[in-house]
């Protein structure tokens, strides 16, 4: 119904040959080639003219003035009374912040805000591909390396490598870009656990401020994603940290130095990688249908913990995250916490359990799944 669609994410998840193959008809524009923001930044009027709707102007986030210029063109046909097609532009951009602040000055309510991240475990599914548990986490959904075109270990090695050259000095004065590369590390390494800025500074050898700022960087890049604690109604004794988890689970196992899937089944961390291989997985439904995160989790100051809660109208779902690749009594004994939680606070839900197995179905009053299927527990229309 918008005149305009903002497709958000990071850098190599889709974003353009989405919207080339979808709007094929479309005049395409990349705003990361000097040659068209010289022509743009020269003559504003003369460019657009050049390329009219319908058009796809990509990584628009480079040129944030062309924005005004698309708002002006919208508004002057509304007062024309010449009626936009929905959809007449496809902006994209990889980088959130700087994206959604130009937005919102020029395009509120012109536009529509779509997020895409990489390939998800269900695409994959699609296509005939079904990596193992470790194999998901090593090779992530980059769509490059699911295609075979560039091997896990060479893409996200340039990836972080391009990143950090390119992405981060756009985003942010960062001027001590080794404490930077080793923060991100640092970061790495603690996957799945809740945000302690004073730890991470005192080993990183920055100040708590500066931490602060360089995870709302990677946040803006799309590189990580932060759960919040959910504490509505619940009381003061919550935790209000949030966790911090990767978008790509392959940036996470290049970041550690893995350089096969058996490292990362070998690794003391293999439990906080998958749960952020699920934590995304679900993102990325919610994210595919249109909708937004409402994804938590839930610690109180006695330590009674949910991994994954999906909320829909303050109902929230309570989700068990297990790397098993089995489904046995001992791990259905093991996720007490999502039915306690239900009988708390949402008697009305059926509790849910994600696994790295195959086997699923209702077992001990709980929907479990595996981590391919994460849309049949966090899309709560599908139970």
């Amino acid at each position: 119904m918008y005149p305009c669609v903002t497709l958000t994410g990071p850098r190599q998840s889709g974003k353009t040959t989405m919207a080339r193959h979808l709007f094929a008809h479309y005049d395409y524009v990349s705003m990361e080639t000097p040659n068209n923001r010289e022509l743009f930044h020269r003559d504003p009027l003369r460019f657009l003219k050049l390329h009219p709707a319908p058009a796809i102007f990509d990584e628009v986030q480079n040129t944030p003035e062309l924005l005004s210029y698309l708002q002006g063109i919208i508004d002057e046909a509304n007062r024309a009374g010449i009626s936009y097609t929905p959809g007449m532009y496809i902006l994209t951009g990889s980088h959130q912040l700087a994206l959604r602040q130009a937005v919102g000055q020029s395009l509120a309510g012109r536009t529509g805000l779509v997020s895409l991240l990489p390939l998800s475990l269900a695409e994959m599914e699609a296509a005939g591909i079904t990596p193992s548990r470790d194999e998901a986490i090593f090779q992530g959904g980059l769509p490059r390396v699911i295609s075979g075109i560039i091997t896990p270990e060479q893409a996200y090695a340039d990836y972080f490598g391009t990143y950090i050259e390119r992405d981060v000095r756009k985003i942010s004065n960062v001027r001590n870009l080794q404490s930077f590369e080793m923060f991100v590390r640092l970061l790495a390494a603690r996957v799945g656990q809740q945000l302690n800025l004073n730890k991470i500074a005192s080993e990183a050898g920055v100040t708590a401020p500066t931490i602060r700022e360089w995870i709302s960087v990677l946040e803006a890049s799309h590189l990580i994603f932060q759960l919040p604690p959910y504490y509505q109604n619940m009381g003061k004794r919550i935790t209000k940290s949030p966790k911090v988890y990767f978008t790509e689970t392959g940036l996470v196992s290049s970041l550690l130095g893995f350089s096969s899937p058996q490292d990362v089944a070998d690794s003391p961390l293999v439990g906080a990688l998958f749960e952020n291989l699920a934590v995304i997985e679900a993102l990325k439904a919610r994210y595919n249908s249109g909708l937004r995160s409402n994804l938590y989790y839930f610690r109180d100051t006695h330590g009674f913990e949910v991994d994954l809660l999906a909320d829909e109208q303050l109902r929230p779902r309570p989700i068990e995250i297990k790397s098993a690749t089995k489904l046995t009594d001992s791990l259905l004994r093991q996720a007490d916490n999502v039915r306690k939680f239900a009988k708390l606070y949402n008697p009305d839900c059926t509790p849910g359990l994600i696994y790295a197995g195959e086997e699923e179905g209702m077992f001990n009053g709980m929907k479990v799944v595996s981590v391919r299927h994460a849309a049949r527990l966090t899309l709560q229309h599908r139970d």
